[in-house]
């Protein structure tokens, strides 16, 4: 994607940081949900991807989101690719195969990679990294199944989350596009977070709105 992403001067990593949710799904299954933080970084993502125009950056940098654009992206094969590039899981070394679910209000339900590995689930390895690729300083807040947490950063790309096999226990978008992925895995990177870091995490994109507020 050399040549297409956008001035790092026109990201906004510091706003509301975006999430994902790991839950298991079947007794192979490992499900992703992906919510992004702020509208304007949906914008951004399709610029970077050639799905929306580069004019849609201003002079100063600044972006405005339309409702448009997040039709535009659920529907973009760009993008279904872009998330099983930039999220995997493995499991004791091997590539969970993933297939793309987007809802039909990607900006406010996000977008779903069900993974599908080789043997019963338990211990996997989820690699995410979304948006760093635009700024090294976007950060990812994770949740997991029995109250598992975890912060992504461009420095700690995976964590290993324990997943318990057994009947789905995550949430579903409306699907408007389904995608078949390929395969996809990175090295781990075993990642130990203390709830200091994630309260910090969040305590930046309120102190950012906080700040944008006083200045409208």
């Amino acid at each position: 994607m050399a040549g297409l992403v956008p001035d790092p001067a026109s990201a906004h990593p510091f706003g509301a940081p975006q999430q994902i949710e790991i839950t298991g799904k079947g007794d192979h299954g490992v499900r992703v949900r992906w919510l992004v933080g702020g509208t304007d970084d949906l914008t951004l993502l399709g610029i970077s991807l050639g799905v929306l125009p580069k004019d849609r950056v201003m002079l100063d940098g600044a972006v405005a989101y339309e409702a448009s654009d997040g039709a535009a992206m659920a529907g973009a094969p760009e993008f279904a690719k872009y998330l099983t590039e930039r999220i995997a899981v493995t499991q004791d070394g091997q590539p969970c195969a993933g297939e793309v679910s987007v809802a039909d209000d990607l900006a406010a339900h996000g977008a779903e990679v069900l993974f599908t590995c080789p043997g019963p689930v338990s211990t996997v390895a989820v690699a995410s990294r979304m948006l760093t690729d635009l700024h090294e300083a976007y950060r990812t807040l994770a949740r997991g199944p029995q109250g598992q947490k975890a912060v992504y950063d461009a420095a700690h790309e995976s964590v290993d989350w324990t997943v318990t096999a057994g009947p789905d226990s995550g949430s579903r978008p409306a699907s408007s596009q389904v995608a078949a992925a390929v395969p996809a895995g990175r090295s781990a990177l075993q990642l130990s977070v203390v709830g200091g870091v994630l309260l910090a995490a969040v305590a930046a994109g309120f102190f950012w709105h906080r700040r944008r507020g006083r200045k409208a």
